[in-house]
């Protein structure tokens, strides 16, 4: 499916935020490994939700989806044995569940998205989990990736941290049903280190004893625990609310508030920071978070590792501001459904954005007259860089098509009709 993206000047009211999917992903885990039936109330409805559902149900979860939650009983630590797991274009699912498939003595891990997921790099968890007895094969950390595991051990092992936080989750994961005491050490610069603390929060919640130090670098985690059900209450999605508060700044009459946020642990909520830092009307406050468009916005410096999700759309708001904006730290962006440095600067170089990029950098010359627009952009199949084109084409004065628009069901499949409710114009091709 392509959009025509219409040119927006205003943009007004109030929505209520999507649940969070990074909080929806470990809820269902933890309510998976649990003995018992939890419950978890406003999951996420996306393609990452459902993928991590029907692997859920193929390793023996029963779930049932009513109302505004899910009914999980979970099979603990003994998942049923479904030979292939795929999950599909999901990274968190894959490297989350790379972790329980290695209670399996015999798994396999596909991906009908060879061309995404398929592309990523997974060494760094196959390296830990080698230490802990799963024999594993695959095409250099690539999928396909076949585990042997089954009889695991503890004891002290390390984890790469530099290129995704997954890694180290996944093993938080499943180390409290190790029969035996675990002690993780996370060697290198460990990403995206806000993900980790949602981790804690979610496993500690569901009755898990998990010691770590301030800086995350160590771990001890006691064997033979039991995962408790519970009653989960799912937040507010910082990184998608973060998109559409960067179109209402970048809009010059615009005033939106998003409801249901609060400030949990999701590094996301920065946007917040870094749009009043730029200049923007932004406030938040009793869960919401509301933005006035009309002033003039100025350049910023950012560390995008303490928000990934929500970088795309802090270059969204850059690319119409003035002066030259610089995202450093952001070189595991490089690694997701596609290179979100590289490739979304790519089309909007087609929009006349002046954009340069580092390793591990974004640098944006703004421009707050917007641009001429007209033409077909491409979302790379990413639905980051969908929301990304979506800030931008909105002040283009003649609109553009987003090709490939479909994929931004991954994480928000209501984003394009909550925008049109604050009074964004979009024509489904």
């Amino acid at each position: 499916m392509d959009i025509r993206v219409s040119p927006c000047n205003r943009l007004e009211g109030t929505i209520t935020a999507q649940p969070s999917k990074n909080y929806t992903t470990r809820y269902l885990l933890a309510s998976a490994l649990a003995e018992g039936e939890s419950l978890v109330r406003r999951p996420a409805k996306s393609d990452d939700a459902a993928a991590l559902i029907s692997c859920l149900r193929a390793l023996g979860a029963e779930i049932v989806e009513q109302g505004d939650g899910c009914r999980v009983r979970g099979f603990g630590r003994r998942p049923r044995n479904p030979g292939v797991i795929n999950p599909h274009n999901a990274g968190a699912v894959l490297r989350f569940l790379l972790g329980t498939g290695a209670l399996l003595p015999e798994v396999r891990f596909i991906t009908d998205f060879p061309e995404s997921l398929g592309k990523r790099p997974n060494a760094d968890i196959l390296d830990a989990l080698a230490q802990l007895g799963v024999k594993s094969e695959s095409d250099n950390g690539r999928l396909p990736i076949t585990l042997y595991g089954g009889n695991l051990r503890g004891g002290k092992i390390t984890v790469s941290g530099e290129k995704s936080s997954q890694f180290l989750s996944s093993l938080l994961f499943l180390a409290p049903l190790i029969g035996e005491r675990v002690e993780i050490a996370v060697v290198g610069n460990l990403k995206s280190k806000a993900a980790v603390w949602q981790t804690l929060d979610v496993i500690r919640e569901a009755g898990i004893d998990i010691k770590a130090d301030d800086a995350l670098a160590s771990f001890v985690i006691e064997g033979g625990q039991r995962y408790q059900p519970r009653v989960y209450e799912v937040n507010g999605d910082w990184p998608g609310s973060a998109a559409v508060l960067a179109a209402a700044a970048v809009s010059p009459e615009s005033d939106v508030a998003i409801n249901g946020l609060c400030g949990d642990r999701q590094g996301e909520r920065a946007i917040v920071d870094v749009l009043a830092a730029m200049g923007a009307d932004i406030a938040f406050e009793n869960r919401s978070a509301r933005v006035r468009g009309g002033g003039m916005l100025r350049s910023v410096e950012f560390d995008g590792d303490k928000a990934t999700d929500a970088v795309l759309a802090m270059v969204g708001a850059a690319c119409l501001a003035q002066g030259t904006s610089r995202f450093f730290n952001v070189e595991n962006l490089r690694l997701k459904e596609c290179d979100r440095i590289a490739e979304p600067l790519g089309e909007l170089a087609k929009l006349g954005v002046r954009a340069s990029e580092k390793r591990d950098e974004i640098i944006i010359e703004g421009n707050p007259a917007g641009f001429a627009g007209g033409m077909a952009l491409n979302g790379r199949g990413d639905h980051r860089v969908i929301m990304l084109l979506t800030i931008v084409g909105i002040r283009t004065q003649k609109g553009i098509i987003i090709e490939g628009a479909e994929h931004i069901a991954k994480s928000y499949p209501d984003f394009f009709r909550h925008m049109e409710s604050l009074g964004a114009k979009f024509e489904y091709i």
